[in-house]
């Protein structure tokens, strides 16, 4: 990894770890228009690293209810619709 995308994720995994303690969800949205006034380039590193980390936690949470379902322990979860992308990707 480049210096940009190591400060990008590791501000990206500090800010997810404090959203909790802050009350804010969307507390990531304020620093990336922090760093972005500085940095563009960091900005779209932690940026990058902020949907990673949201997508890897959304998947984690999924795989851990269909497996309590499957263990008898609460109700499957529904996968969301898979989006058409018209661009092909």
């Amino acid at each position: 990894m480049a210096l940009v995308d190591d400060l990008g994720d590791a501000l990206a995994r500090d800010v997810l770890a404090a959203q909790d303690e802050l009350g804010d969800d969307r507390f990531y949205d304020k620093v990336s228009r922090t760093v972005g006034a500085l940095s563009p380039t960091l900005q779209e590193a932690f940026m990058t690293s902020i949907r990673l980390r949201l997508a890897e936690m959304r998947g984690r949470a999924f795989l851990e209810a269909s497996l309590k379902a499957r263990r008898g322990q609460g109700t499957a979860p529904t996968a969301p619709r898979a989006q058409t992308d018209p661009g092909g990707h």
